[in-house]
């Protein structure tokens, strides 16, 4: 550590929050094109009306441009777990890196050689081939995803390792305990069915500008329908989904789920906060403070969300901070002083087993006992554990308040569509545009919650960002940092010309 740069670490997290945020505005539009194209596709498949082949084609090329624009952002963050984060890289690169292999190996080449089949296959294959390859396309692109969620998953809740004191590495001890872990399960639910939230919305929103403009309006009609179908069933997913997530949260990273509620002393029969007067400048005094000013809360909600009881005991900031004991559960968790004195007794010990490792096998029992601990040897003081928590606060409510925007949005569009002329309702059509923007602040808002609420952790409990981060200058960061803002930037202005012309011209 003394040899680091500390504004490295800082440069360091900024470019990759840019670049995943940049990622993550290609990504949910992909997924959810993926599966309106798709169902588009199936009914041309099965009535055969050219309607619908050419309602596919379009969509498909509005897909097109974005799928590419997704993979090149996607390398460019992948190479930075190498570049930036080489420390990361090199204790956990056995587990971690086995998802991302898969997904580059399988993943990748399959949604690639079915997007090629299916822009390129229209007069070469049979209908039931291309509808095949479209479907692929889509399940490919998901399957990708999974992968990726798969790793992320694993920084939340490493599970399926075990540390080798001989290597000073982790490995992996069981595949099928990293793939299928239950956190993962539920981030893949709730970020997929969430994207197809921002599919649906994008192709409403098209849909109600052509509308506005008196343009192919039975295209119009038709993709509203289909879209609202699917964004109503997406957005109650995405609502089962999240609180499932949140339960796993609730379990495995306390801390976080205290950050979005900004509950600074917990207890049994705690309420959900609606909203209150967290100042979003600074982290909050949550050591002085009983609870955040002006606070509007559900009586035992929280507790209901997190526990499945209404009398069940949430951790507050200060509860994790000092120990506490579950009373729901009858789990003790240990005061954080305590698990600095481990993690520094787990440091220690590994430094001299390193050292000479035939003279001090004596050493890993030691080692084994205080391994859980590794990551708070290097915390310094409370502070160190506790996320900023305006940007978890504010963040949550975004994203669970537009969500729930968003189920009575699609359920209107479906009356509409359906019941009445829709072209009669023109301050609906400005309110389908008004919400693709939405749209995205909910998708991103999600990531913010899920990657700010683990800080300072890049493992959540076994290695926080300053032990991770590679031995160079903030120099040479800050300088790719812009770069890639310009590149991102450049490119982001590139995908939405193509596609407004695309738009325009059709």
């Amino acid at each position: 550590m003394n040899n680091i740069d500390l504004c490295s670490i800082d440069w360091a997290r900024a470019q990759f929050a840019l670049t995943a945020i940049y990622h993550w505005l290609f990504v949910p539009l992909t997924l959810g094109l993926a599966v309106i194209m798709g169902i588009m596709e199936t009914i041309y498949y099965r009535t055969q009306k050219e309607f619908w082949k050419e309602a596919s084609q379009f969509w498909q090329r509005l897909f097109g441009i974005n799928f590419a624009m997704g993979v090149a952002t996607g390398i460019i963050l992948e190479f930075e777990f190498g570049t930036n984060w080489s420390n990361y890289s090199w204790f956990v690169g056995d587990i971690f890196g086995a998802p991302l292999a898969v997904e580059g190996i399988v993943a990748f080449f399959m949604e690639s050689t079915f997007v090629a089949v299916m822009f390129f296959g229209w007069q070469k294959v049979s209908r039931g081939f291309h509808l095949t390859a479209t479907w692929l396309s889509g399940i490919g692109a998901t399957f990708s995803a999974w992968w990726i969620l798969v790793a992320n998953s694993w920084m939340q809740y490493p599970v399926g390792c075990a540390f080798n004191p001989d290597t000073m590495r982790n490995e992996m001890t069981s595949f099928l305990d990293v793939a299928f872990s239950p956190y993962a399960i539920d981030k893949f639910c709730h970020t997929v069915t969430s994207s197809w939230i921002v599919g649906a919305v994008f192709v409403v929103a098209v849909s109600c500008y052509f509308l506005i403009k008196k343009k192919h309006e039975e295209l119009a009609k038709k993709s509203i329908g289909i879209a609202s179908i699917v964004g109503l069933s997406a957005s109650l997913l995405a609502l089962y989904t999240g609180d499932e997530s949140a339960y796993k949260v609730a379990q495995v990273q306390p801390m976080k789920l205290a950050a979005m509620e900004a509950l600074y002393n917990g207890g049994e029969s705690q309420g959900l906060t609606l909203i209150a007067a967290v100042n979003p400048l600074e982290q909050p005094d949550y050591k002085n403070e009983e609870s955040a000013p002006l606070k509007i809360e559900v009586p035992k909600v929280l507790s209901l969300l997190a526990t499945r009881s209404f009398d069940g005991y949430v951790p507050g900031v200060n509860d994790i901070i000092n120990g506490y004991t579950n009373t729901t559960t009858g789990k003790v968790e240990i005061p954080l002083q305590e698990k600095i004195e481990k993690g520094q007794k787990a440091i220690t010990a590994l430094q001299a087993y390193r050292k000479n490792p035939k003279e001090n096998q004596h050493l890993k029992p030691e080692i084994a006992e205080n391994m859980d601990y590794f990551g708070y040897g290097f915390i310094k003081n409370a502070d160190d554990i506790v996320p900023f928590i305006p940007v978890c606060f504010y963040a949550f409510r975004i994203m669970v308040g537009l969500g729930t925007l968003f189920i009575v949005f699609f359920a209107l569009m479906l009356f509409i569509i359906y019941k009445k002329d829709i072209k009669k309702f023109k301050w609906l059509q400005i309110a389908g545009i008004i919400m693709l923007p939405l749209a995205y602040i909910a998708s991103e808002s999600g990531w913010i919650v899920a990657e700010v609420g683990r800080q300072p952790w890049t493992i959540q409990d076994m290695l926080p960002t300053w032990a991770s981060v590679s031995q160079i200058g903030s120099g040479e960061v800050m300088t790719t940092f812009f770069i890639f803002l310009a590149l991102f930037t450049a490119m982001l202005v590139v995908e939405i010309s193509i596609m407004c012309k695309q738009i325009k011209k059709y």
